[in-house]
């Protein structure tokens, strides 16, 4: 039996997307036509749109189809600006099909970015908290989204470079699990 992607494709828009006040419609347009089941292992291509995480590499993850439609509204994404998508594979081909260059980052030092002047950085995976090297990489008026996690529960962040510093919102509730090398250090409290 194979599966109809295209079909599930649309109704995870409109099932998924939509129904979570995702309204952009050039990043709902882009959603319904990249094919998440190619960025994912073969075997799993079966939940490419379903409502879950996928381990797409060892300690890495697609963020399920709600957040990163969620996530990306939320960084008001536009044709022509530049774009950085560390570990996020299914944002960064959104991104490129909303017209953004993109620059993708999948490697073993995801704490470092490269370059600078960038107008969206999006990560697909939680962090404990952003690395002060992802916001530096902000152009003034860029946007950086991630969700930040210390317990069972994240918060999506939308960190905004400005003239006189970086300010930082919270977004929405999220639980994606944490990029190996991120997690929360211990530490010593009573």
């Amino acid at each position: 039996m194979s599966t109809d992607f295209a079909a599930a494709r649309l109704n995870m828009v409109e099932s998924q997307i939509r129904t979570a006040d995702v309204t952009d419609l050039p990043l709902q347009d882009a959603l319904r036509v990249v094919a998440r089941e190619t960025l994912v292992p073969a075997a799993k291509a079966y939940l490419a749109y379903a409502d879950v995480d996928i381990e797409y590499a060892p300690g890495r993850w697609l963020l399920r189809p709600r957040e990163v439609g969620k996530l990306l509204q939320n960084l008001k994404p536009r044709e022509g600006e530049k774009a950085l998508a560390i570990a996020a594979p299914y944002a960064a081909a959104v991104l490129e099909t909303m017209g953004l260059s993109v620059t993708r980052v999948d490697g073993d030092d995801l704490k470092a970015a490269p370059g600078a002047g960038y107008d969206v950085i999006v990560c697909e995976g939680a962090v404990s908290v952003a690395p002060k090297a992802w916001q530096d990489a902000l152009a003034i008026g860029g946007r950086l989204g991630v969700v930040e996690r210390t317990g069972p529960v994240g918060r999506a962040v939308i960190y905004v470079r400005a003239e006189d510093g970086v300010g930082r919102r919270q977004a929405f509730d999220a639980s994606p699990p944490i990029l190996a090398g991120f997690e929360v250090e211990a530490g010593f409290s009573f």
